[in-house]
């Protein structure tokens, strides 16, 4: 195991505990990133550009629609369950249930309905899955609560996109122009991970009764967060089913294609988010604005040091990558793929400042900020989509993601001193050796 040469700065062994945690779920993160991106070479080069444009845009949809009725509870729980450690984890079985309860039923119920009224025979596969796919990320992320990597790491992390690697290539290459094959597969892994992250929390969750006032604390503390959520989903993956409406799936086929690099560049942001995030919450409900600073500094620090070099390869590469990696029709993603790589370099130099946004508990506000992004999203989609395809998607994304990285910034600043950058930055590149 890798540990960071003391220097007897204070504090240095909560930055060094925060990089492994990072590094552990980075290098989950970077086996799931590439088994995503494999999935999407695999059905652009197998299926035609309109099948693999409606698989997109449909899988895209399903997960926008999953996103938003999971109401952020898995943070919520992330955060009463790392309240609680001092007190033995007692009372969070009932968050637990507060949170699992309404989700689950919520998703049923819209996956019935979807069901019922589509004739898309894809659709009607990806709302049967729904509540699986819903409780599955909620149950994965209450175990992050317990301040373990593990579970995310191994399910979220590898068996997910792995297993989805293997079955939609399997459809793919059996039976590539079916897109509800491609859609169930894509799916089914969600069903073993919601199993496997059940009986994790369920052995190492105390049993408690449940307490009156429980599920008021949850989501008094949760809603705010979960609009934002909603908000969230809706920007990640509105783009992409807004080309297909309006340019048609074949721009949404090369857009996706073009995009998929985000994900690459997006992992370092993912696993150190992950691992920071509790950490953070303990630190600013404890008033240590210090420790705080180092978390932020630090995490902010190796965002640009995993990611840039990223995005100035893809910047360079893109002509070339694009047609070699998804096939000749994708190479007019290049415009698209300079615009992604240009506004990712600018929102990893921001940091985590969202996570630390609502780890202090300003819910309110960071839903705000996502509102306003996404508002500049749908506007410039809206604006340019009909006359630049795939390229007026990219410049509409990109508009909202410097609207939903700035205005955190300055909130964090405003009210605690933080920036992104100072002298816990210098204390991150702090050599390593081998224990």
């Amino acid at each position: 195991m890798a540990a960071l040469i003391s220097t007897g700065l204070p504090g240095l062994s909560r930055l060094n505990a925060t990089a492994r945690s990072g590094l552990a779920g980075l290098a989950g993160a970077g086996v799931g990133a590439a088994s995503q991106f494999l999935t999407v070479v695999l059905v652009t080069r197998e299926a035609g550009q309109e099948t693999a444009g409606t698989f997109f845009a449909v899988t895209a949809l399903c997960m926008m629609v999953a996103a938003i009725l999971r109401m952020d509870a898995g943070n919520g729980l992330i955060y009463f369950i790392a309240r609680s450690r001092p007190f033995g984890y007692r009372c969070t079985s009932g968050y637990v249930r507060a949170a699992l309860v309404p989700v689950a039923a919520l998703s049923l119920a819209v996956g019935a309905a979807v069901f019922v009224n589509t004739s898309d025979p894809a659709l009607r596969v990806l709302s049967a899955a729904l509540p699986v796919m819903v409780c599955s990320d909620l149950v994965v992320s209450a175990t992050r609560g317990f301040g373990t990597m593990r579970p995310t790491v191994l399910l979220d992390g590898v068996f997910q996109p792995v297993a989805q690697l293997v079955l939609v290539g399997a459809a793919s290459l059996t039976n590539p122009g079916s897109v509800p094959l491609l859609a169930a597969a894509w799916a089914l892994p969600s069903l073993p991970v919601l199993l496997l992250a059940s009986l994790w929390l369920h052995r190492r969750l105390p049993y408690a009764p449940y307490l009156p006032g429980t599920a008021h604390d949850l989501w008094r503390h949760t809603w705010p967060r979960s609009l934002a959520a909603a908000i969230q989903a809706v920007f990640q993956r509105l783009d992409i089913v807004i080309v297909a409406m309006l340019a048609g799936p074949v721009e949404a086929a090369v857009y996706t294609a073009a995009t998929r690099f985000k994900v690459v560049g997006q992992l370092a942001g993912q696993a150190l988010a992950q691992a920071t995030q509790p950490r953070l919450v303990r630190a600013l409900s404890e008033g240590d604005l210090p420790r705080a600073r180092e978390l932020y500094q630090s995490a902010a620090m190796w965002l640009v040091l995993l990611t840039w070099p990223i995005w100035l390869g893809y910047a360079v590469l893109a002509p070339w990558l694009l047609g070699a990696v998804f096939g000749d029709g994708y190479a007019s993603g290049v415009p698209v793929a300079l615009v992604l790589a240009a506004t990712m370099m600018l929102a990893t130099a921001c940091g985590m400042a969202d996570v630390v946004l609502t780890s202090a508990g300003r819910t309110g506000s960071s839903l705000a900020n996502l509102v306003a992004a996404i508002a500049v999203t749908v506007a410039l989609d809206l604006l340019l989509i009909p006359g630049f395809g795939a390229l007026g998607a990219a410049l509409g994304w990109a508009g909202g993601m410097v609207v939903k990285n700035l205005l955190p910034l300055w909130r964090i600043h405003r009210l605690y001193g933080l920036r992104p950058f100072g002298v816990h930055s210098l204390a991150a590149l702090k050599p390593w050796r081998a224990s």
